[in-house]
């Protein structure tokens, strides 16, 4: 599912973790009461310029977990000629400390662009709320 953008979220140059952080706890705020408490994974595709092209719902979980696969990652990065990507999800519990499963997808992501020439520069994990933990931010994603 694409995220309808505003013109003045399409401009925006992504060029800090908090930025995105406050657009994605946005839109996971638009979300019906029971669907916040499952588990969102997103994708946010950028160009060379990083701003944004599109936002888009890659999967939607349940409770503490989501079923994650580079192939539908990238899929839309690949349509879109977009140059990087910074993929996030929330978690309903409030925690915002990663899983093992967060730090293994994200390697297995970051290799899968490597191939593919579209660099994840970043994942974050979001809560409700507007915490947020930044892979980058911690030293996860170089």
């Amino acid at each position: 599912m694409i995220i309808k953008l505003t013109e003045k979220i399409k401009e925006t140059k992504i060029d800090n973790d908090k930025a995105m952080a406050e657009i994605l706890t946005k839109i996971l705020n638009t979300e019906q009461k029971a669907d916040k408490m499952k588990e969102h994974f997103w994708g946010i595709y950028l160009n060379a310029r990083l701003s944004i092209i599109k936002i888009e719902l890659i999967t939607l979980g349940i409770l503490n977990a989501n079923l994650i696969h580079p192939r539908e990652v990238y899929a839309p990065a690949l349509e879109s000629r977009a140059c990087s990507l910074i993929i996030a999800h929330n978690h309903p519990s409030g925690d915002i400390e990663p899983s093992e499963d967060d730090l293994e997808i994200t390697k297995r992501l970051i290799e899968a662009g490597k191939i593919l020439g579209i660099e994840l520069i970043e994942h974050l994990i979001i809560t409700e709320k507007g915490f947020y933990f930044s892979f980058k931010g911690r030293g996860l994603i170089k």
